[in-house]
């Protein structure tokens, strides 16, 4: 595994994250507790230390199966949750099993950031992660009912008060990251990029390398589509929220799955599968600190930790791009 700092904090991360947003089963079709945590355990012991999660995810279970995934052994752990996006508390994940319950659900979500909020919404991670301190503590999405000063200053308090060791945020535009940082060390933002999803590229990227600054790349194999695993016309179970992606349409995923066949021949060269090798050429483009990848079972997380091993050559990541640049999807 490869160990990186996070931004500018002292905060050494596993590259390859769990990223802990299906174990919640919320807009993922249902979680299973068991192989979950053993997920979890199965990835610390192929070198990923590091886990993101929300509370959202799952309206609080993600968090709490990371509790007892950890118990014993916090320290070797290094922990990324979220603030922000907020239920109301008569949504319970139990009651998900039908689309009828995911849009009942949907309907109760809200985004909320002030102060207060954060104050107690931190500590209501800290009894769901059954710690004392959060390693990096994010913002989950922009709210309009707090400015940024306000969401940095309780940040700030909450490092002063040693419950959480780093702060940063998460969808956040390069405008509300250059505000941020005026009040605040923010050490990365979270953002989805993937193969097919790039546009950070153009601003975000040379700033955060320009300010010795972080990304925590989501979605790198762009929620599943980019592993090869998915044909036209596959069916999703109800309540996933993949059914209404343009990259799940049909002619999309027919061109992805075109491209991934080109890179075949690397992925055999290297004893890969193609979601390790899209992993491993996402860690290493250029800001991206951090990639996360979601498991929901044992295999699932030692496979997204192998991609970290993968040496691919010049003339291979080369072959890579060339493919890739001539790869067009209808995303409108």
């Amino acid at each position: 595994m490869i160990y990186r700092k996070l931004g500018q904090s002292e905060l050494q991360v596993s590259a390859i994250t769990f990223g802990a947003w299906a174990i919640g089963g919320f807009m993922w079709g249902g979680s299973d507790e068991k192989d979950a945590i053993q997920a979890i355990q199965k990835g610390f012991d192929m070198g990923v230390t590091t886990i993101d999660t929300a509370p959202i995810y799952g309206m609080g279970l993600s968090e709490e199966l990371v509790g007892k995934a950890i118990q014993g052994q916090r320290e070797k752990f290094q922990i990324m949750t979220k603030f922000g996006i907020k239920w109301q508390e008569a949504g319970n994940q139990q009651q998900f099993s039908s689309q009828k319950d995911y849009e009942q659900l949907m309907e109760q979500i809200y985004l909320s950031a002030k102060k207060e909020v954060i104050m107690r919404e931190c500590e209501d991670s800290l009894r769901r992660l059954n710690t004392d301190y959060i390693d990096y503590y994010q913002h989950h999405r922009p709210a309009e009912d707090a400015p940024i000063s306000e969401v940095m200053e309780a940040l700030e308090k909450l490092q002063d008060q040693g419950k959480i060791r780093a702060a940063g945020v998460s969808n956040y535009s390069l405008e509300q990251m250059t505000e941020a940082n005026r009040h605040l060390q923010v050490q990365a933002n979270q953002l989805p990029y993937s193969m097919v999803k790039r546009d950070i590229e153009n601003k975000i990227i040379p700033w955060v390398l320009q300010n010795k600054r972080s990304v925590i790349a989501y979605s790198p194999l762009q929620r599943g589509v980019l592993t090869g695993k998915y044909t036209p016309g596959h069916q999703l179970k109800e309540g996933d929220h993949r059914k209404s992606s343009r990259f799940f349409q049909t002619e999309n995923i027919r061109k992805i799955n075109a491209f991934l066949a080109k890179l075949e021949p690397i992925a055999t060269r290297h004893q890969a599968s193609l979601a390790q090798l899209v992993l491993n050429w996402t860690l290493h483009q250029p800001g991206i600190t951090v990639v996360l990848a979601g498991a929901r079972n044992p295999l699932q997380v030692e496979e997204n930790a192998r991609a970290a091993d993968i040496q691919l050559s010049e003339q291979e990541v080369g072959t890579i791009n060339t493919h890739l640049e001539k790869l067009e999807l209808d995303l409108s």
